[in-house]
């Protein structure tokens, strides 16, 4: 069997004295859509984190394509291939969307024509206003953006920390359709969401945190039969 692109053994990640991960194990196969799921301060945003550098955990093993990572700066991650997209977007407003852009192949060297083409291909509106300044972007069109950016490095594994969060749902729709379009390109996707519903219908597998632990894991088809789930984080409509 493969070794996975992405392996979490164990860990446990604190604030403080107070723990907002408990021995926390998932894996990602290179090539999938994995989706997170759970109720506000289940530990999704923090797993996110501590996955791409941000926060190091107190115990356990992060390993990236067979090699320990838990203890090595956030920047060294992007270079190996692991993008993060954090939650908020966090653009840089005051910069044009080119600018943007460009921030996220930070450390690489080379033409980037192919990357800036690639990116506008995805995200035709950020080509047409790509001198504009990030924060008169609309909220799905600074979404966009983030995505954007992170692709911009180049990534084998892209980390979405709720790419949905405040947009209309003609947006979502766009914005699930991408994250699709990226994954047969060839990244791996790790996708934290409160949207339950279009995440597993994109997703190949998925993980239900509870107080920082797994409480679930299963194939999304799985996920989204379980009336568990459907009752908890779909609705009764689903």
């Amino acid at each position: 069997m493969d070794t996975p692109m992405l392996q979490v053994e164990h860990v446990q990640v604190r604030y403080g004295s107070v723990p907002a991960i408990h021995d926390l194990s998932l894996h990602i196969n290179q090539g999938e859509i994995v989706t997170v799921l759970g109720a506000n301060g289940a530990g999704k945003t923090t797993t996110l984190r501590m996955i791409s550098g941000l926060h190091r955990p107190y115990s356990g093993r992060v390993l990236f394509e067979g090699e320990e990572i838990q203890n090595r700066p956030a920047h060294e991650h992007v270079k190996r291939g692991l993008s993060h997209v954090p939650e908020g977007r966090r653009i840089f407003a005051t910069m044009s969307v080119r600018e943007n852009l460009d921030m996220g192949a930070f450390g690489r060297r080379g033409d980037l024509k192919d990357d800036f083409e690639h990116v506008y291909s995805l995200f035709p509106v950020l080509g047409e206003r790509q001198k504009q300044l990030g924060g008169t972007l609309s909220g799905g069109e600074q979404q966009m953006l983030a995505i954007g950016r992170a692709l911009m490095a180049r990534p084998r594994l892209l980390l979405l920390d709720e790419p949905s969060l405040g947009l209309a749902p003609m947006i979502i729709a766009s914005i699930f359709q991408i994250i699709g379009t990226i994954r047969t390109e060839g990244v791996t996707v790790m996708l934290v969401e409160q949207n339950a519903n279009q995440a597993l219908r994109i997703a190949d597998r998925g993980y239900v945190l509870e107080n920082g632990e797994v409480r679930f894991e299963d194939s999304a088809d799985a996920l989204l039969g379980d009336d568990r789930i459907r009752r908890a984080y779909l609705g009764s409509d689903a």
